[in-house]
Order: C-alpha cells, then structure tokens, then sequence
C-alpha cells in the first residue's frame, strides 16, 4: 500500500538512479548525425623466434573440412510403389465398388495385396535405431 508521500520518494530515487547510471549519449539534433563506429581493436601478439608474418597463414585459411560422405542413391520408385499401394490402391478398390464395375480376379487380388505389401516394405525400411531425443535433425 502507498500512501502519498512514497510517490515523491520514488520519484526522487528514480531521478537519482538515472543521472547516475552512467555516461549519458549525446544526441544530435540532426538525423545525419551518426554515432561512430568503433575502431577494431587490435591485439599485439609476439612471434615466435624465427617466424615471419609472412609465413602465418590465417587459421580460416588453414583449416580444411573433412570430406563429406557420398550420398545414398534414394530407392524413390519403391516408395513410390509403396505410398501409391497404401493411397491410390484403396481408393481405386472403392471406386470400383461403388460404380459395380466387374474387373479380372487376378486384379482384385491385386488392389487387395498392393496395400499389404506397400505396408510390409515401408516398415522394413524403418530405422531400426531409436533416435536420439535431444536431435533436432540439424547436421553441419
């Protein structure tokens, strides 16, 4: 609870903490008016007996990544077949079903086990590793 004589107290205290905060900026009343960058600082680093600084390389100019594995080849017609059996085989089942449409037995058996066997082959191409919780997936 405040009473009225704590404002003028907080006020005053709050005065205070900003005029002594620190070095204040000047600003300019003109908008060209720029702060300066900052010079970079340079550091004094004393050469080893017999070096040159013509010899130094850079260490971003050293350094040499190491050779990144190949690729793998993807298998994206399997997939393919894969996804397509579990989407598109049911739908063509069902549509065939619905517009009484009579095809080849060897055909309905075939939209029957395209599913299964699209299925059994993306489960197999599962990881077989759990994966790491903390892995977001990021490579460098």
């Amino acid at each position: 609870m405040t009473t009225p004589g704590d404002e003028g107290r907080t006020e005053l205290a709050w005065r205070e903490i900003v005029q002594n905060y620190g070095e204040r900026p000047v600003l300019g009343d003109d908008e060209s008016e720029k702060t300066p960058e900052p010079e970079p600082v340079v550091e004094d680093v004393e050469e080893p007996d017999g070096a040159d600084a013509a010899d130094e390389v850079p260490a971003a100019e050293r350094f040499q990544p190491p050779v990144a594995p190949p690729f793998p080849r993807p298998r994206t017609w399997q997939r393919g077949v894969a996804w397509s059996g579990i989407f598109v085989a049911p739908a063509l089942a069902l549509l065939l079903v619905l517009f009484s449409v009579h095809v080849h037995p060897l055909f309905g058996w075939a939209l029957v086990l395209w599913p299964i066997g699209g299925f059994l082959y993306l489960v197999r191409e599962m990881p077989r590793s759990p994966r790491d919780p903390w892995d977001d997936g990021s490579r460098i």
